[in-house]
């Protein structure tokens, strides 16, 4: 399998502090699965780091998973294709990033940088306290994310 027809999925976030594990949480189950063709990595969303993942790591779809505070309910899944249109600036909002990765994204399409292909799921957090461990509720969603992201990568047609 050559580089086009790698998926590469980045779980955001800080374990540490709660929900802001999910997108973690997600990329360990996805990685436990080994699906063929995904390449599963851990990033802390630190925006230039990001940029500097998409631009040495080649894939023909990124997925990025990581915690969201929009306001809904706490496991609230949002799913958005970034290569489409900005991110909500919330993405990220309750996470321990200094930029959130709506602003990595908007910093890569303006450096024409962005993946031709970003796929980010935001999973609504409710407890960023440090040494917490995930909610209930996200750790309910973080199952569901993961399983649709293998789905996604299975079968790509349906996710269209």
């Amino acid at each position: 399998m050559d580089d086009t027809e790698t998926r590469l999925v980045i779980g955001i976030g800080n374990p540490d502090r709660g929900d802001d594990g999910a997108g973690i949480a997600a990329a360990r189950l996805l990685a436990a699965a080994a699906i063929p063709g995904v390449r599963v990595m851990e990033h802390s969303g630190e925006a230039a780091g990001l940029i500097e993942l998409w631009q040495t790591t080649p894939a023909c779809v990124v997925y990025m998973i990581d915690a969201l505070v929009s306001g809904a309910p706490s496991g609230t899944i949002k799913r958005f294709a970034a290569h489409l249109q900005p991110l909500p600036a919330g993405l990220s909002g309750g996470s321990t990033h200094l930029l959130g990765i709506a602003q990595a994204v908007e910093l890569a399409r303006v450096l024409e940088c962005l993946p031709s292909q970003l796929i980010v799921f935001g999973i609504e957090g409710a407890c960023f306290d440090f040494q917490s461990s995930l909610s209930e509720t996200v750790a309910a969603a973080v199952q569901r994310v993961a399983a649709q992201v293998q789905s996604e990568v299975l079968e790509p047609e349906a996710a269209q």
